[in-house]
């Protein structure tokens, strides 16, 4: 491991939370508040930053267990400096309280231990949003477009980090690509303020909500979430922002440069417009009874799946009372997820469809053992690489679940709490069942458990691998100086 280019990699993540951290510091001003929580943690950052920008390697080659080091120490060490701001101001008084959020913000999965969302200062609140903005297209790919990187540095790094089971570069220089995702992400998330502020939003809420809706988070600045607003336009415009932003990105780039076919073509796109028009109809039918009017049932059928199945979290009714049904449709949307190269958790869409193709594919051979089949998806052949590192990923995801919940059962909760808490924190989605409903929180949990979340919430953000690997001793073991390219 090339332990003096992480340290330099890891000065650049540090000295740009620090800058990160000026507009909650700005809001603080504005609205009157102590600047210190921010100030502090700035200057800790600062010269932190500097001291291991000041190490000199003696190689600057990144290889692949390089990169899955630096993204997983590059998030625990955001979310630890990120919680002190909610410590020194005493919104989150005690630290592994303050880090639990914190971690709930960056990997944008909107879980909370606050009881009382409205008493935070305005700056802890616009910081607790923000960090869903910042996490959602990624903490490397946020670097990468500011301080560029060289190619070889910046693949790993986005391999790392960045959702799915496949990641490819838009363009020729990883940097360029880095700029031009955030560029969309951040014109889609000014559309959606504007449409809010259209709608009679305050400019706060509008942008604390976008932010939330853009990296799919669900922190809201409110104790009812969207509910408290209780306005169909709101409900529409965030809930059709959610589902885009739970498509691939690679997509918005391709309506850029004219690439039609491909988006109109993705078997991605196509199942996860499918699967959420499913969802709709029937939990529509099924709380009809609830709610008197099919337009009523609609609206919140399709926020609340909108907000579930791209992780995001958001609410507009307690749908802890729904039928059973319905509330199985949401648990399965938990595990299903957003799209490949979204802001979204979960298993994601594409990884269902292979798996799907997979199947069936392996079904066929049983019946015709002589016959040459070949899964395909988006139009290319799948390699039986790739197919493994999709078979490996459940695997692993289902230990670690498994696990998790086994742990998380020790607190003698009620088994759908504890099983709806893991599912809701690796798959970043929020809100659960029960005492962790979307009108529940997770203030009731241990210390210790809460420190065991936080891991699941990393874990799933950053597809399970790069957190696991950290307790992996051969990891840490310095390369050989040898002539070759590959981990």
């Amino acid at each position: 491991m090339n332990i003096r280019m992480i340290a330099v990699v890891m000065s650049r993540i540090l000295l740009t939370e620090a800058a990160l951290l000026l507009l909650p510091l700005v809001v603080a001003l504005l609205y009157g508040e102590s600047v210190l929580p921010f100030l502090i943690p700035i200057l800790i950052l600062t010269v932190i930053g500097l001291v291991l920008r000041a190490v000199r390697p003696g190689q600057t080659a990144l290889f692949a267990r390089d990169g899955l080091a630096v993204v997983a120490l590059a998030w625990i060490a955001m979310s630890a400096f990120g919680a002190l701001p909610f410590c020194i101001s005493g919104d989150i008084p005690h630290f592994v309280d303050a880090f639990f959020e914190t971690v709930s913000g960056f990997t944008t999965t909107g879980a909370s231990i606050l009881t009382e969302v409205e008493s935070l200062t305005y700056s802890g609140l616009f910081w607790r949003s923000f960090t869903h903005w910042v996490g959602g297209m990624g903490v490397l790919v946020f670097v990468m477009a500011i301080l560029p990187m060289s190619d070889g540095h910046g693949m790993h790094l986005l391999r790392a980090e960045v959702p799915g089971p496949t990641v490819g570069k838009l363009v020729s220089r990883m940097s360029d690509s880095a700029k031009i995702l955030y560029g969309i992400y951040l014109v889609m998330t000014l559309i959606e303020i504007v449409l809010l502020l259209a709608g009679g939003m305050p400019l706060f809420d509008a942008c604390v909500h976008s932010f939330g809706t853009a990296g799919t988070g669900g922190f809201s600045s409110r104790n009812l979430s969207v509910g408290a607003y209780d306005n169909a336009y709101f409900d529409v415009v965030i809930g059709v922002f959610m589902l885009l932003f739970g498509v691939n990105f690679n997509l918005y780039y391709f309506l850029l440069v004219r690439r039609f076919r491909e988006v109109f073509h993705s078997e991605e796109l196509r199942a996860y417009v499918l699967i959420v028009a499913a969802a709709v109809g029937a939990i529509t039918v099924n709380i009809l009874h609830m709610y008197g009017s099919v337009w009523q049932s609609l609206r919140h059928a399709f926020f609340q799946v909108s907000s579930i199945i791209t992780t995001t979290g958001f609410a507009t009714t307690d749908f802890n009372t729904w039928p059973t049904f319905s509330k199985a449709i949401l648990v399965t949307l938990m595990f299903v997820g957003a799209c490949a190269g979204s802001t979204g958790g979960g298993i994601k869409v594409a990884r269902l469809v292979i798996l799907s193709k997979t199947s069936l594919c392996d079904m066929r051979r049983m019946l015709h053992p002589n016959a040459v089949s070949t899964v395909r998806f988006e139009g290319k052949p799948m390699g039986d690489k790739q197919i493994r590192s999709v078979h490996l990923f459940l695997t692993v995801y289902l230990m670690v679940f498994c696990i998790s919940c086994l742990l998380l059962s020790l607190e003698h909760m009620d088994l759908i709490t504890t099983f709806t808490a893991v599912a809701s924190c690796m798959n970043n989605i929020g809100p659960g069942l029960e005492i962790v409903g979307p009108m529940g929180n997770f203030s009731s949990f241990s210390y210790a458990s809460k420190l065991l979340l936080s891991f699941d919430m990393l874990a799933g953000r950053l597809e399970l691998f790069p957190m696991l690997l950290l307790f992996s001793p051969s990891i840490w073991k310095r390369r050989l100086p040898v002539h070759s390219s590959q981990n």
